[in-house]
């Protein structure tokens, strides 16, 4: 339990020194971000993921096959917009392969940009959800999911994806002392699987006073993140620069 408790310390508040720097924190609020946005995907634009592309591919194939309440359209939209985003992800990592500070804070500040624009749709529609917004926010979130994905896994942070978990917990298993292993950053595992599951919850809470609170909760995650990033970005920062 002591173990678990420090590497979950040194995952919130890094050491001074530590090769990851602020990262770690910023990513976790970024699975926090997630699991608002697939709240809201799921449950509020018709049974569809912006930033689980496993869930789409499977939803697709149902949907193909004539399962009720599933949207081919709709996850063929959100796989373009996210494989859209990644597309934009992988080049930021090209231009900003020198600084990972300045490479999260400048794809944070483009998601700032996309989730303004989703929550200005759903004010504009007063929260609700006809056509015209359903896919409108598919592709403005699938964009900044996309987006992101690409760049968490450019940063190279261990066990903080932001988007999927199924590496996490079979890391979480399969590294443990009763498996045999050294059981790495349990912490962090463990850490980054709740912040997505409290998150998940809290969205689909909020979800039931209206998505607007719930993409506006998400926008300051990600304008504080993005804010404090550029702010601690500086040049010659070692953990900017390490792989």
């Amino acid at each position: 339990m002591r173990t678990l408790l420090v590497d979950a310390a040194h995952t919130l508040v890094p050491p001074k020194g530590d090769r990851h720097g602020p990262l770690p924190p910023v990513m976790l609020a970024l699975t926090v971000v997630t699991g608002l946005v697939d709240a809201v995907s799921f449950l509020g634009l018709g049974h569809v993921f912006v930033a689980n592309m496993t869930g789409n591919v499977v939803f697709l194939g149902f949907a193909l096959a004539g399962a009720e309440g599933l949207s081919a359209l709709a996850s063929v939209v959100s796989l373009a917009a996210f494989l859209t985003g990644a597309l934009a992800g992988g080049r930021f990592g090209v231009r900003f392969a020198m600084h990972r500070g300045r490479l999260l804070a400048s794809a944070m500040t483009v998601q700032v940009v996309l989730f303004g624009g989703a929550l200005g749709t759903t004010v504009a529609g007063h929260d609700k959800v006809g056509t015209a917004v359903q896919y409108t926010l598919i592709v403005l979130l699938g964009l900044a999911m996309g987006l992101q994905n690409a760049v968490a896994r450019r940063l190279g942070v261990p066990d903080l994806t932001t988007t999927v978990l199924t590496l996490t917990l079979t890391g979480l298993a399969a590294d443990s002392g009763p498996a045999g292993g050294a059981a790495p950053r349990p912490g962090r595992r463990i850490l980054s699987v709740l912040a997505m599951f409290l998150s998940a919850l809290v969205g689909a809470v909020l979800l039931k006073i209206g998505l607007s609170l719930v993409l506006a909760v998400a926008l300051a995650l990600l304008a504080t993140g993005a804010a404090v990033l550029w702010r601690l970005s500086v040049p010659g920062a070692g953990w900017a620069t390490a792989p």
